[in-house]
Formats: structure tokens, C-alpha cells, sequence
């Protein structure tokens, strides 16, 4: 993939247009992810009067900035207030009491499956020590010694 992108730079901006217009034609999903690429990546926007490198990195850092403000709030239960403390206070409370118990069924399960495994690991060495000498070897006994009979 690399080296496809290497040789896409060395042929310039034409190749990226058509490989997007291309990627647009067959499947467009994969032009939309192509254009995502060629935007993200600055290779569309030098030389277009779009931007400069530093305003593309400033523009990023204002992204992941905004983000990590807002954006990963939502995701870590950052609410806003609802005007009303008893309810907010409950409401903490009762997204502890639920982080507390994800986080014992997570090790419960966990628990479960080291119990499965190790279970399953002794029954295998039970199973393996009961195995006759001539089984745990890898020999054949006399019986697959014999040739197959010629008829």
C-alpha cells in the first residue's frame, strides 16, 4: 500500500484525481475514502489556494483539541446539568454503580474463562498421561507396521 501511495506522489496530482474518480465509478464508498485521504493527508491542498501546511496543522490541532473538549465527553458520560442537583447527583451515582458493575462482570468473566481453560488444559493431561507408551511416541503398532496387501 505504501509503495502505491509513493508511486501515486511521484506521478503528482493528476494520478490521485484519477484514481479518485476511478475509485468514485466503481465503488463509492472507496472514492469517498480516497478524497477523505487526499484532504487529510494535505496532498489536495497545496497549490490550490486552500491552505498552507502550518494553517492544515493548526486546523488539526483545533480538531483533536475541539474533540478531546467535546467530542470524548459524550463518550466518558460527561452530561450537562439538568438544572436539578438531586437528579444530577443521582444520576453520578447510579453511572458509578453501573461502571462498578461492569467492571466485576468483566472480571467475572474472565474468571469463567480461566476456569474453562485450565478445565480443559487438565483433561488434556489427564487424557494424554492415560494414552498407552506406543500412542505418545508417535510409533505405529505392530498392525500399521504390515503392508497393504497386493490383490
Amino acid at each position: 500500500m505504501r509503495d502505491m501511495v509513493l508511486k501515486l506522489d511521484e506521478m503528482g496530482r493528476p494520478a490521485w484525481l484519477g484514481l479518485m474518480v476511478i475509485s468514485f465509478i466503481l465503488f463509492w464508498p472507496l472514492g469517498l475514502a480516497v478524497l477523505a485521504f487526499l484532504l487529510w493527508s494535505g496532498r489536495m491542498g497545496h497549490g490550490w489556494g486552500c491552505c498552507s501546511a502550518g494553517d492544515r496543522s493548526r486546523w488539526k490541532q483545533r480538531f483533536a483539541e475541539k474533540w478531546e473538549r467535546h467530542g470524548a465527553e459524550r463518550w466518558r458520560g460527561g452530561f450537562s446539568s439538568s438544572g436539578n442537583r438531586a437528579f444530577d447527583e443521582y444520576r453520578e451515582e447510579t453511572l458509578k454503580r453501573l461502571e462498578d458493575e461492569q467492571r466485576e462482570f468483566r472480571e467475572f468473566l474472565e474468571r469463567l474463562r480461566l476456569a474453562k481453560d485450565r478445565a480443559e488444559f487438565d483433561q488434556f493431561m489427564t487424557e494424554r498421561k492415560s494414552r498407552p507408551a506406543d500412542e505418545a511416541s508417535g510409533r505405529s503398532g505392530p498392525d500399521d507396521a504390515a503392508p497393504p496387501p497386493h490383490g
